[in-house]
């Protein structure tokens, strides 16, 4: 416990109470739930400036769709759609950027321009650069674990601490601090809808494994539809409640699309485990 106790600030935002909030902008036109929303720089802008007056910690802006059957596209592609929005919102606001990316080209552009955090969906094993990119510009990464697809057959747990150990040592390599790590489970990604349940169960302990923060996000996923059928647009609660059991087990970071709703129920949380 001691060393996940050891990192207490990410990116200058300290780690302690209730979970800090991050508020997600997709300047997508496929993102599962709100690809397209934000069809100009204009909109994508003002909705960053909403969710950091809204009380979110940091602002976690991709410019490639992540869902399952999305089209990839060219590093050119990504920065033409993420650099007008980060440089403004940068100009203009102290709020940590992290920048939602695979490629580690993206990652060094979107960092020089003032982007403070690397999220990388395939925790620094998918672009062999991006663990180099984040040491030489001392930012910290957020790794999440990721398979090529679903397999009800593997134990989840046993995959993600191999997972872990593996992107660890690819950090520690590459001269990345282990204080500079937050790990995220990767919730609906490359898992079974029962498996994302496994993993939520056991947050507790995998966090105890490794002695790092993690980041949990579920934001309106395909898995609480399987509990409860409901289209995205009809899962905030099912978020809220999975976001809590998070928050319960002592994650230090939630990644969500509505940060008003996740302000208030963690707030609550959290003033009623300390009565």
């Amino acid at each position: 416990m001691t060393e996940v106790l050891s990192r207490r600030q990410l990116a200058g935002v300290p780690l302690v109470g209730r979970p800090r909030i991050m508020g997600i902008v997709n300047v997508t036109p496929d993102s599962f739930y709100d690809g397209g929303r934000l069809p100009t720089v204009d909109a994508a802008l003002m909705h960053c400036r909403a969710l950091a007056e809204e009380g979110a910690d940091f602002i976690d802006i991709g410019a490639e769709s992540s869902r399952p059957g999305h089209t990839p596209i060219s590093a050119t592609e990504e920065l033409a759609r993420l650099m007008p929005v980060l440089e403004r919102f940068v100009a203009e606001n102290a709020t940590p950027i992290s920048v939602d990316t695979t490629k580690a080209e993206v990652a060094a552009a979107a960092v020089a321009a003032g982007a403070r955090i690397i999220n990388d969906i395939w925790g620094l094993q998918g672009d062999p650069d991006m663990a180099r990119v984040a040491a030489e510009h001392g930012v910290p990464v957020i790794a999440m674990h990721n398979r090529p697809g679903a397999d009800a057959a593997i134990d989840i747990l046993t995959d993600m601490r191999a997972f872990f150990a593996r992107t660890l040592d690819i950090a520690a390599r590459a001269g990345i601090a282990r204080t500079d790590i937050v790990l995220d489970p990767g919730i609906g990604f490359g898992k079974t809808p029962q498996q994302n349940l496994v993993v939520l169960r056991h947050l507790a302990e995998l966090r105890e494994d490794f002695g790092l923060p993690m980041l949990v996000g579920a934001s309106r996923k395909s898995f609480i539809g399987h509990i409860v059928s409901t289209v995205p647009d009809e899962r905030l609660p099912g978020t809220l409640a999975a976001h809590l059991i998070a928050a319960a087990a002592g994650c230090e970071i939630v990644r969500v699309h509505d940060v008003v709703a996740h302000v208030q129920a963690l707030s609550v949380a959290d003033a009623i485990a300390k009565a």
